[in-house]
């Protein structure tokens, strides 16, 4: 029986990825982020319960990143969407996540394609995790940007500019060459070759996993002070010391 357990919070990820889905396509992008990090944290506990109760599978590992691909992979693809088609019909002056708005949206773009160049950020986390599974390598590494993590950082955008109403960052965020932007860094990122540290233990030691202790201490300081800001300067500073770290090993 407790073999099926990691594969049931596996697919309570799935569940929420779906459930994501459907209030990211209505433009509710605030309750679809938080299925999302609900999600994310299942995605994260699956592996743990896993390794816990010593039940690691095969089944699990493609069942894991199956359930990655929606969560992780088709929302953040949805959400750039939504985005971009904001910022071609004057972006924040829409209320969100009413049906009227998302009709208004809708017809103001009829044509419009460049929305659809979100959905990059799809394909390139298909590619990512179908590379994962075939790869023996990442254990306690990851080469490129996990999708939770890029996952964050586009959700990141739409609630910067609901809790923040920063007009300087509303400004930047619904500039459609910075949206272009980000989906292609968020691709390159995605498949990029940077080795970057896994947040597992093998034990507790402040000696053996000095660097995950400090991003975990630097991740809460960050976010009681920044809120939603903090997670683009999390992600940047979890590449940024990965990349410290691997000159360091290297040497």
């Amino acid at each position: 029986m407790k073999r099926h357990i990691p594969n049931l919070i596996t697919l309570l990820n799935v569940l929420c990825g779906c459930i994501a889905v459907v209030f990211a396509v209505r433009n509710d992008l605030e309750i679809a982020a938080l299925f999302v990090f609900l999600g994310i944290f299942f995605d994260f506990f699956d592996g743990l319960a896993a390794r816990l109760l010593k039940v690691q599978s095969e089944l699990g590992l493609q069942l894991d990143s199956l359930a990655d691909m929606i969560t992780s992979g088709l929302v953040p693809g949805i959400v750039m969407y939504q985005l971009l088609k904001m910022s071609s019909v004057g972006g924040w002056n829409l209320e969100f996540g009413t049906e009227t708005s998302t009709s208004m949206a809708q017809s103001s773009t009829e044509l419009a394609v460049l929305p659809f160049l979100g959905f990059v950020i799809t394909l390139a986390s298909a590619y990512r995790l179908a590379k994962f599974n075939i790869d023996e390598n990442q254990v306690s590494s990851f080469s490129g940007l996990p999708t939770p993590a890029n996952a964050l950082l586009i959700f990141s955008l739409p609630l910067i500019l609901l809790y923040h109403n920063n007009e300087f960052l509303n400004g930047i965020i619904l500039n459609q060459w910075f949206l272009i932007g980000m989906t292609l860094l968020s691709a390159f990122l995605l498949n990029s070759n940077i080795e970057l540290f896994a947040l597992k233990f093998k034990n507790w030691s402040f000696r053996d996993n000095a660097l995950r202790y400090v991003f975990i201490a630097v991740c809460l300081v960050s976010i009681g002070t920044m809120k939603f800001l903090a997670i683009p300067f999390i992600i940047v500073f979890y590449v940024a010391s990965s990349l410290v770290n691997r000159i360091k090993i290297t040497k």
